[in-house]
């Protein structure tokens, strides 16, 4: 099975990097060069870190690199299985589906790694909005083993299914979902990041001890180290997402201080500013 990812931002990288290693032939897709050649220097050194501490053997990250290939010409993406990581705006999801559609055959699965626009609305203006179906990775997807695979309105049976099957082949635990605001995790997981926005808000103690205090309880990351991983903008897109879809529910409102941040570019550690400053 050819697989295309579309989006070479962390999360795709990190789609692509398990793609690789499971033995399909990938495409990965940017419509910029500069976020392509950053992409392939994420990728090599992510094999890098896994062979240094055991997870693969030198072989199998040569292997790997053998399946993977760059491309910014949107006239190649045609393949078997096409997946996108892009911004998370419905109208820009849209449109890429529509073309793609226009150029592959009758057999190509698409996927959506959207955390929160539903995938009914995504297929909406579809000719064939049965072969659409959600396919959501968690930051970084090369480490973290959730998959949701969610059924939008008119996703066929079968789809979902065969995006199940290739989410474990990816040594994933896949899990279906509903078509529902959030889908299961950013449901439940959208108050580990507005609440803590709303005390920050509140002046109950500065970010750095609320990431502190949330590691001392067990989370690998608190709730700012984890936007800034992210992307500050990516997370407040999935808030204000949720928060139109239930009705503007007052415990979904996404956080003046956060909006502050994507306004001013602070977007995390993808331009080296969020809540924290990074160095490289």
């Amino acid at each position: 099975m050819n697989v295309i990812i579309i989006g070479s931002g962390v999360m795709g990288s990190g789609i692509a990097i398990e793609s690789i290693r499971a033995g399909f032939n990938t495409l990965l897709y940017d419509i910029n060069l500069d976020a392509l050649n950053k992409a392939e220097s994420y990728i090599h050194k992510q094999l890098d870190k896994a062979q240094s501490i055991g997870k693969i053997t030198e072989e199998h990250k040569i292997n790997a690199l053998k399946n993977l290939r760059f491309s910014h010409q949107f006239e190649e993406l045609t393949g078997d299985f096409i997946l996108e990581a892009i911004v998370e705006k419905l109208p820009v999801k849209q449109e890429l589906f529509a073309k793609l559609e226009a150029q592959n055959n009758a057999d190509c699965i698409f996927a959506t790694n959207t955390s929160s626009i539903p995938i009914t609305q995504i297929g909406r203006g579809l000719k064939h909005p049965e072969r659409l179906v959600g396919v959501h990775f968690f930051n970084p997807a090369h480490i973290m083993k959730l998959v949701e695979i969610i059924s939008g309105a008119a996703t066929d049976s079968s789809i979902a299914e065969k995006a199940f099957e290739w989410a474990k082949k990816l040594g994933k635990t896949a899990v279906y979902a509903k078509d529902a605001p959030g889908f299961i995790v950013n449901r439940v997981a959208r108050h580990f990041y507005v609440e803590s926005l709303k005390a920050l808000e509140e002046q109950v103690c500065e970010f750095e001890q609320m990431d502190k205090l949330m590691r001392s309880t067990g989370f690998k990351m608190g709730p700012f180290e984890l936007m800034d991983l992210i992307g500050v903008e990516t997370n407040y897109s999935v808030t204000q997402s949720m928060f139109e879809q239930f009705q503007y529910d007052s415990k979904f409102r996404p956080s003046r201080i956060q909006k502050q941040k994507v306004d001013a570019g602070f977007h995390g550690r993808k331009t080296k500013k969020g809540f924290y400053t990074y160095d490289a």
